[in-house]
């Protein structure tokens, strides 16, 4: 009985390891935006753009191999859903650094305003705090190590919405280029976003919080 019971019993094994190289790979993706953020050599940007694309192809890797899990495992740690939500935001988090990068080369962003820079670290700040969490979800005991990272990242995503904000406002007072305001504008949004990211995988970890409580 020990054993078929044992079957039911949702394994660390399958979950909780995914998770958490997720979220480890948010954080050298971090580490990365603000390596190539803070370089305005075009023979050192490229490569590290490759990283965070090879990267972001890893985390899609994980991401699915989370979803064939969830399909086939009968018994889950937590909810379902709080499982296919937890995983698909911390992917978004990895599609924006990369849309990040991405643009920055592909619209020839060379010089990186302040308030790039400041962005970028606010986005590996997050990153961190993300990982922090999803460490400690495997047995939930550490629930204020959790909570303290969902409101840090929740205070990131409010610096975040002000650099933007205030950057915005500059490009119209200070630039006339339509193209070059375009530009910074995309790349603003996109590093912007991805702390609205984490602050949606903060969200769903409060959630489960409230659920296993």
């Amino acid at each position: 009985m020990n054993n078929i019971f044992s079957y039911f019993i949702p394994k660390d094994r399958k979950f909780f390891p995914l998770f958490e190289s997720a979220s480890s790979n948010l954080v050298e993706m971090g580490i990365l935006i603000k390596k190539l953020v803070n370089t305005d050599d075009l023979a050192i940007r490229e490569p590290i753009h490759k990283e965070i694309e090879q990267l972001e192809h890893k985390g899609d890797e994980i991401t699915h191999q989370i979803y064939l899990e969830l399909s086939k495992t009968f018994i889950t740690p937590f909810d379902r859903e709080d499982i296919h939500t937890l995983a698909t935001t911390i992917d978004d988090v990895a599609d924006y650094i990369h849309g990040s990068s991405n643009r920055i080369l592909l619209y020839n962003v060379n010089e990186s305003t302040p308030a790039i820079k400041k962005l970028a670290d606010l986005v590996a700040q997050a990153c961190v705090d993300v990982d922090k969490a999803i460490k400690e979800i495997k047995n939930l005991k550490n629930i204020r190590v959790i909570t303290d990272s969902c409101v840090r990242i929740n205070s990131i995503e409010n610096q975040a919405d002000e650099v933007f904000d205030q950057a915005i406002g500059d490009l119209f007072d200070y630039e006339d280029d339509a193209k070059v305001i375009m530009k910074y504008k995309e790349v603003l949004n996109a590093l912007e976003a991805a702390t609205d990211m984490c602050e949606d995988v903060a969200n769903v970890l409060e959630t489960i919080l409230v659920k296993n409580a």
